[in-house]
């Protein structure tokens, strides 16, 4: 199975192509540009260095989010196109889910894993998790402990040592919050998330889950920020008496 996978959810995101016998493409975008203005070269560029012509791919994968809305829209709308033109499945895939599986690699089994991705704002994105005795890419690998969540990294990290303290914390919220663990955690890396998100997926299309084109639906977590520039304006406007 070859799946054609994409992560839109930070600045630089990533597109990979997978198979059963590992990457045949991966590469991480270039964040001075926009989506919208890389994505077509980079998705054609990934094809012609796995040597694939469109019609060998057979499923397609995408981060559902949590990250930046205008980064989302353009990645899943990108997939959905594809897909929808090739007759093909979908797998969307959590952005904290895939951290998650990324963390799980270097811990022992019945350990906790987090992931922590930057919401700005001094917030995280965040999830948490127990790696499960599976396979690596197994959809049982990780068992939810709290799912997809927002909030200030101190109170997050209490919350945690209350609830099942993780042995490590991946992502870029990890990194530029790393203080808070106190050494109480390891801190992994940003991971290019596209090869990941593809493995779940073709593990998760084993099990038959995967959705139609138009069904993807994003996992913003928050409200967008022209929400709640709206409500901000309005709630400051003067009543009339």
């Amino acid at each position: 199975m070859r799946v054609l996978a994409l992560d839109t959810t930070t600045r630089a995101g990533s597109v990979a192509v997978v198979d059963e016998n590992g990457v045949l493409f991966a590469e991480r975008g270039d964040p001075s540009r926009s989506h919208a203005e890389r994505l077509p070269g980079d998705l054609i560029r990934g094809m012609a260095a796995a040597g694939l012509p469109w019609k060998a791919i057979d499923l397609f994968a995408v981060a559902s989010g949590p990250g930046s809305f205008t980064g989302l829209r353009i990645g899943i709308a990108t997939i959905q196109g594809l897909a929808f033109v090739g007759g093909k499945r979908i797998v969307p895939v959590s952005a904290l889910l895939a951290l998650g599986y990324g963390a799980a690699a270097g811990v022992a089994c019945g350990e906790i894993v987090g992931a922590w991705i930057d919401a700005h704002r001094r917030e995280v994105f965040s999830a948490l998790y127990r790696v499960r005795d599976t396979r690596p890419y197994d959809v049982n690998r990780l068992e939810e402990i709290e799912p997809a969540a927002v909030g200030d990294p101190a109170a997050t990290w209490l919350r945690w040592t209350d609830l099942a303290r993780p042995a490590a914390v991946a992502g870029d919220g990890a990194v530029l919050y790393s203080d808070v663990f106190g050494g109480a955690a390891r801190v992994v890396e940003p991971l290019a998330l596209a090869p990941i998100i593809g493995w779940i997926a073709m593990a998760r299309a084993r099990c038959g889950e995967t959705v139609d084109p138009a069904a993807v639906q994003p996992l913003y977590v928050r409200r967008p920020d022209a929400e709640i520039a709206r409500d901000v304006a309005l709630e400051s406007r003067p009543r009339d008496r």
